[in-house]
């Protein structure tokens, strides 16, 4: 794969063109993106790849729920449905995405969760509700210049910060870094939960924020517990069992599980892995499985995996947490 890449390096300069050239018709007008007079937050990334995109509007939700009727936007990725689709107890993760559909497990009584790849018809349908949204979060939308969020949270992993990637096809860069421009809030993610005050003004400086932008860092907590959907297990009592993941980037977990000297046989699959039936037959021979909450969603539909399948769940923990809270906020309200 990386040979592959590095085979295609003369197509960079091709991509890039095309990408930059199509966010300058934007920026000048000539491609019309529509502006909304309601609070509209995009949270997205340069990068393909996990960035911890879900987690971050779980934190999102998590904090305005409470003040205001919140609605979640998402294409809906590798759903079988097309067009809007508002999420309800019928909906499953084949017709609205698994991450969308987790959305709706975990918060279907506080929000609306809504999938469309036209994000401004989206918008429209979810604002044509009775119970129409004060704040739509825009989830993996800062690539969807159609719309013109009022803020934007942009996310870089701690391992791979956007400064230190190429464009594809040989780095993981959908556009070019210019593009952070767009950004108001930047977050690091997926840090270690002891990183040093001293490496952060390294990683601040390589960021170069404008005056108008502010940069956070955030690490992954883990749950002390996994759960199915009838109980729940002490993640230290858990012994010889099956890690399934479907995620982009599945090592911060094993190594999680590792630090805790716990034995587990890993099967990893490609992010937004469909499971075929013989890899559900192989997976109704494991003892026990756990898996990401993602993953969850697209495998808790066999009824043979019931008795014997669990989830860990995760938390995002953002360093300076009250002004990242107060920005939010203060984005809402204006």
């Amino acid at each position: 794969m990386k040979l592959i890449r590095k085979i295609l390096f003369p197509f960079v300069p091709i991509y890039y063109l095309v990408t930059w050239l199509r966010n300058k018709l934007y920026d000048l007008g000539i491609k019309k993106s529509v502006s909304y007079n309601f609070p509209v937050l995009c949270v997205g990334n340069l990068s393909v790849g996990g960035t911890g995109k879900t987690p971050m509007i779980e934190y999102l939700i998590k904090l305005l729920k409470n003040d205001f009727n919140v609605a979640t936007l998402s294409r809906g990725y590798k759903r079988k449905t097309k067009g809007f689709q508002l999420a309800d107890v019928h909906s499953t993760a084949e017709s609205i995405g698994d991450e969308p559909f987790q959305f709706y497990n975990k918060f279907k009584n506080d929000v609306l969760v809504a999938v469309d790849s036209d994000r401004n018809n989206g918008i429209k349908n979810l604002r044509n509700l009775e119970n129409k949204p004060e704040v739509i979060l825009l989830d993996d939308a800062f690539q969807h210049r159609k719309v013109k969020a009022g803020f934007n949270i942009l996310l870089t992993t701690y391992s791979n910060i956007y400064t230190e990637d190429f464009m594809l096809p040989t780095g993981n860069l959908r556009e070019p870094k210019s593009s952070v421009k767009r950004a108001n809030i930047i977050v690091v993610t997926k840090c270690p939960n002891d990183l040093k005050e001293a490496e952060k003004v390294v990683i601040l400086n390589k960021l170069k924020l404008q005056s108008y932008q502010f940069a956070f860092f955030s690490s992954i907590a883990y749950s002390n517990e996994v759960f199915s959907k009838d109980t729940s297990k002490n993640l230290e009592s858990l012994y010889d069992f099956t890690l399934v993941t479907g995620i982009a980037n599945a090592k911060p977990l094993v190594d999680f599980l590792k630090a805790k000297d716990l034995r587990f046989e890993h099967l990893n699959f490609k992010d937004h892995h469909e499971f075929s039936q013989q890899e559900i037959f192989q997976l109704e021979k494991q003892r026990l499985i756990i898996t990401t909450e993602k993953d969850y969603m697209r495998l808790k539909q066999y009824e043979s995996l019931k008795d014997k399948l669990f989830y860990l769940p995760i938390t995002i923990v953002i360093d300076n947490k009250i002004k990242f809270n107060e920005l939010i906020k203060q984005a809402v309200k204006h």
